[in-house]
């Protein structure tokens, strides 16, 4: 049974994934990705690793297809710098944390909101885009809901990714609703998993960023509600090692000239909105 979920969700996301590539045109990457795997290696010299979340946000691939708003503006970045840059793909953020402080990575990009608590630990570039939390959850034969407003989640079990700053953002809409919400984590499997869990009945609720919520939901129209917000809009940046402070000033040079050329900064962003 375990083995046919898995199956189904492999099938939902690869639906997902086609309908997004057919609502955009994105050129193909020249840059080897590489897959996610337990023991990365670090490439040495001027290369920059970078763990990159795949998400239809960040980075999606199919057929010979590349694309994703992180992927494209790092490869800018990159060329920019004159600097060789290798993509590491994962679904985990906390393995990819982990290894970021290991220094196997450089750089994690992915649905990653800059927050005050998460500043004391790691460095973090200028901002990219803007997000926010959504809630995910089915909707009935009749197109109703379960959760119409913040306060109806008192009581209710909401999903997230490990290691996820969505934690503390439902831990303090706990606090600000004044009940309690229950949090039970995803630990193997990115955001997307999530969304597919829903939509496949295993789970009532998951917390994911708006954009991949809204990009996923495209494809399961009157089935998936992704409207009921559970945050503000928050920056969105990349992620550096403490220490890494060399690496982060040159890519934020970068990212500062590229925003002020802002007919194609923003042609990017519309791209993937």
């Amino acid at each position: 049974m375990k083995n046919l979920r898995l199956w189904l969700y492999v099938v939902l996301l690869a639906a997902a994934v086609c309908a997004m590539v057919a609502l955009r045109h994105c050129d193909g990457g020249a840059i080897p990705l590489q897959p996610q795997t337990s023991s990365p290696q670090k490439s040495g010299g001027d290369t920059i690793d970078v763990a990159i979340e795949y998400s239809p946000g960040s980075y999606y691939t199919y057929a010979d297809t590349l694309g994703g708003l992180n992927y494209d503006l790092l490869r800018l970045v990159a060329k920019r710098m004159h600097r060789p840059i290798k993509f590491h793909s994962v679904v985990t953020l906390s393995k990819a944390l982990s290894q970021l402080n290991a220094g196997t990575y450089d750089l994690l990009a992915g649905q990653f909101p800059l927050t005050a608590e998460d500043q004391q630990q790691y460095l973090f570039t200028d901002e990219v885009t803007l997000d926010k939390q959504v809630l995910v959850q089915r909707v009935d034969p009749k197109g109703k809901v379960k959760v119409h407003t913040q306060l109806d989640l008192a009581k209710k079990t909401v999903w997230i990714v490990k290691g996820s700053p969505m934690r503390r953002r439902v831990e303090a809409l706990s606090r600000e609703i004044g009940d309690t919400i229950f949090i039970k984590t995803e630990n193997s499997y990115g955001p997307e998993q999530l969304f597919l869990k829903v939509v496949t009945g295993e789970i009532e609720f998951a917390v994911i960023n708006s954009h991949i919520a809204r990009s996923l939901a495209k494809k399961y129209k009157g089935k998936v509600d992704v409207s009921r917000d559970i945050s503000f809009s928050q920056f969105q940046a990349w992620v550096l090692k403490k220490s890494n402070t060399r690496l982060c000033h040159q890519i934020n040079a970068q990212i500062k000239a590229i925003k002020a050329d802002s007919i194609a900064y923003q042609a990017l962003l519309r791209r993937y909105s």
